[in-house]
């Protein structure tokens, strides 16, 4: 079937070079575009990963539709990515980036922040997701505050890092839940727990592990809200389910309450029920 449509596409696109164009492009979005690419377009939905099937093919036509489409440039390189071609994968990336392409900016910024594919450098994935973020990109904008919230450097300006997320948050789950932690911690403006709250809830609705977390901890003591156990409960496990560690110790001193320690305090014994 794929064959035959790919045939037929280049009978469609053989009279005018412009329109073979389109159809490479046409072949490419469907086999690799990705669903959070800001310049994708609404009608094509994306492919969260490249099937192992699809990548020559994703390989070939976003390849014939880079030069003139720097959403196919970005495409090209995580069709590269998925054939473990990081170099090429890399410079695909740069190139779209270098166009605007704000998905290959995260991307790269990304590969400099853990040091995957390219030398470790956190001032470069901090200026590309800056720029990203400042493109109006969601996952430049939570990247952006997740560089700073994960042990490096503190972002040069939370309250901007803040209103920036407040942007991102309006339909981005992982900024929900950066931008949840920024208010309960009073980083970059005033503490709030109830919006705290609120956008933790936002976000643990999208399943995001670290939002169910904390609707857990939220629900647990009270913050921004109502106490309830057995909410808290549940929360917690639909994150540790999820692979959130920070869930499964809540849940576990939740089963184990009372610690039994020794004279110089060290623990000796938890009681279970």
């Amino acid at each position: 079937m794929r064959t035959y449509l790919v045939a037929m596409l280049f009978a469609l696109a053989a009279p005018v070079s412009a329109q073979a164009q389109s159809a490479d492009l046409v072949l490419c979005d469907r086999v690799a575009a990705d669903p959070t690419d800001p310049d994708k377009p609404a009608e094509v939905k994306g492919v969260a990963e490249i099937a192992a099937s699809d990548v020559a093919t994703a390989i070939k036509f976003c390849k014939q539709a880079a030069p003139s489409s720097r959403r196919a440039m970005f495409a090209l390189g995580r069709a590269y990515a998925a054939n473990g071609q990081t170099g090429e994968a890399m410079a695909a990336w740069r190139k779209a980036a270098d166009k605007g392409s704000s998905a290959a900016m995260v991307e790269l910024g990304v590969a400099y922040a853990t040091g995957a594919g390219l030398a470790r450098d956190e001032a470069q994935a901090r200026k590309l997701f800056e720029k990203a973020a400042q493109a109006g990109n969601p996952r430049g904008v939570s990247n952006l505050a997740a560089l700073g919230s994960a042990g490096g450097a503190a972002p040069a300006d939370p309250a901007q890092a803040r209103a920036l997320l407040g942007k991102a948050a309006e339909t981005n789950a992982e900024a929900q839940y950066q931008l949840g932690l920024m208010l309960s911690e009073g980083s970059g403006g005033a503490r709030d727990d109830v919006a705290a709250r609120a956008l933790f809830e936002k976000a643990a609705t999208q399943n995001h592990p670290g939002a169910l977390e904390r609707m857990g901890a939220f629900a647990q003591e009270g913050r921004g809200g109502p106490k309830d156990k057995d909410a808290a409960k549940a929360y917690y496990e639909r994150a540790a389910a999820l692979g959130d560690e920070d869930a499964k110790k809540a849940l576990e001193r939740i089963r184990c309450p009372y610690a039994i320690k020794d004279k110089q305090g060290k623990l000796v014994t938890t009681l279970c029920f």
